[in-house]
């Protein structure tokens, strides 16, 4: 996948030659003519005849590449279940993000419901932060002109971008707008890395499940903490992937390495797609969605592990290899994997259990590092740090909280004690004791009259005026009681409040 720099820029190898599924590909064959069909239906599709042809559950025509493979029906009760569930979380992100964050990774393993799959990717990815913290920024770059530079390389690559799904079918449809505004904006926020052609699948998988402002604040996620670097001019942090993901094969399926190394195969030859794209351009639709929602949630871990299964079960055993023996027919066994082990279930479970951790990603990242400094020297490009999942960008990058306004709970007369002070109230009866005391020793009647309510209220800190008092037959303690609810709506002071 290479960065777009003209008509004419340079292009990287990319696993497969051209993007699978893409107009290129397609055009060379037979099936031309129902391309441009395709091409010529107008933005809304139902007006067009589009209603009539055949649409699975993602969007795709069926019968084309992106509605291929086996589907993993959950049960319907199963899937208002986890609906439920996910919109406690969604509802109380913030509590469970701090206390519950491996509950929140078993159910993105399990699969986000479609119905809440573009909220919860807003969430995970903290996009939805980055659109509190940039309000009117989208529009803002939208309404910008743009540089032309990258505005004709944009156009160009509209087509190309999942051309049998109902969203992008048509030229200058809707879907096509949304995915031109959304690259466009990022080549403004971010001048110095541009547009690179790997973005435009990736934004167009965002715009499959939320609106375009949403969309952009994802992909700028994925471009700065997911994956930084890959989308530069010089593309060294995905050579930097490569190197790390052969090390780590070595461990996973010594066999796999073995062959690759003595074939000589570079891995930017087979892994620049599936890791620029994050095997949007690679696996069935099911299985790709499964692998988005657990890549937001865990970061660039999961594009290793699945990589690293794929590998494994097209390599990995001496019976497969018998028909790899050069260099040739083992980069056409990558290019055309076999359906089985790209399957939602199995795939899935591959990845789960694969036991290859950040610590250890990071750990390959350092050797790898140093090892091109030493060979190439420093790097060209300073990328930003890679956190790995929702989490660390979370801790990374805290929401914005509602400020803390003063709101007076307790009020107390001008002559009470205040909070905090050393001196505390007298409990009632001390205060009605001492009073007897005082009556006694100044010769009144041996039976002293009853104390004034309003005094004894405010020697005890009570916080009521003496008219609020309550009725005598309430026994003491729940005095205290009543005084501290009428306090709550008590409007009549305006003094010292907590």
């Amino acid at each position: 996948m290479a960065k777009s720099r003209g008509e004419n820029g340079p292009r990287a190898p990319a696993a497969g030659g051209s993007l699978s599924g893409t107009r290129e590909s397609l055009a060379p064959g037979p099936d031309s003519a129902a391309a441009d069909e395709l091409s010529s239906l107008g933005s809304d599709s139902e007006a067009n005849g589009f209603a009539e042809r055949r649409i699975d559950k993602f969007g795709f025509i069926v019968g084309s590449q992106g509605a291929e493979g086996a589907l993993e029906e959950v049960p319907l009760e199963v899937l208002r279940q986890r609906e439920s569930k996910w919109l406690d979380m969604l509802n109380n992100w913030d509590k469970w993000m701090a206390k519950k964050h491996k509950k929140i990774r078993l159910r993105c393993q399990k699969g986000i419901p479609p119905s809440l799959r573009g909220r919860a990717w807003q969430y995970l990815s903290g996009g939805k932060v980055k659109l509190q913290q940039n309000p009117g920024k989208f529009d803002e770059l939208d309404l910008s002109p743009g540089d032309p530079k990258w505005l004709d390389v944009i156009e160009r690559d509209l087509h190309r971008q999942f051309p049998f799904h109902e969203m992008f079918v048509s030229r200058g449809g809707h879907g096509q707008q949304d995915l031109f505004r959304v690259l466009k904006a990022y080549t403004l926020y971010r001048p110095e890395e541009g547009y690179c052609q790997a973005q435009a699948p990736i934004a167009a998988v965002l715009l499959m499940h939320m609106p375009a402002e949403q969309a952009f604040w994802c992909l700028v996620q994925i471009c700065e903490k997911y994956l930084p670097g890959y989308y530069s001019e010089k593309l060294e942090a995905i050579q930097l992937d490569g190197e790390i993901l052969f090390s780590l094969l070595q461990k996973v399926s010594p066999v796999a390495h073995k062959h690759l190394s003595r074939q000589k195969i570079d891995p930017l030859l087979y892994m620049t797609e599936w890791f620029m794209c994050a095997f949007a351009r690679t696996l069935p639709w099911s299985s790709v969605l499964r692998v988005w929602d657990m890549f937001f949630c865990e970061g660039v871990k999961i594009i290793f592990r699945v990589g690293l299964v794929l590998l494994k079960h097209a390599l990995g055993s001496p019976e497969k290899l018998k028909s790899c023996q050069g260099q040739y027919e083992t980069i056409e066994r990558l290019r055309s994997l076999s359906p089985k082990i790209m399957q939602e279930a199995f795939l899935v479970q591959e990845v789960v259990e694969l036991p290859v951790t950040e610590r250890q990603i990071e750990r390959e990242h350092l050797i790898q590092l140093r090892r091109w400094q030493e060979t190439r020297g420093e790097l060209q490009g300073r990328s930003l740090p890679r956190l790995h999942g929702a989490k660390a960008i979370l801790e990374a990058e805290p929401g914005p909280r509602p400020a803390l306004q003063p709101s007076p709970s307790i009020r107390l007369p001008l002559d009470a004690p205040l909070p905090g002070s050393k001196t505390k109230p007298k409990p009632l009866k001390q205060v009605q004791k001492e009073q007897r005391k005082q009556a006694k020793a100044s010769g009144q009647l041996d039976k002293p009259p009853a104390p004034n309510e309003a005094e004894v209220a405010a020697a005890a800190g009570d916080a009521c005026p003496p008219q609020d008092m309550p009725p005598k037959d309430l026994v003491p303690q729940d005095l205290a009681h009543h005084h501290s609810q009428e306090s709550l709506t008590s409007q009549g002071s305006e003094d010292t409040y907590l």
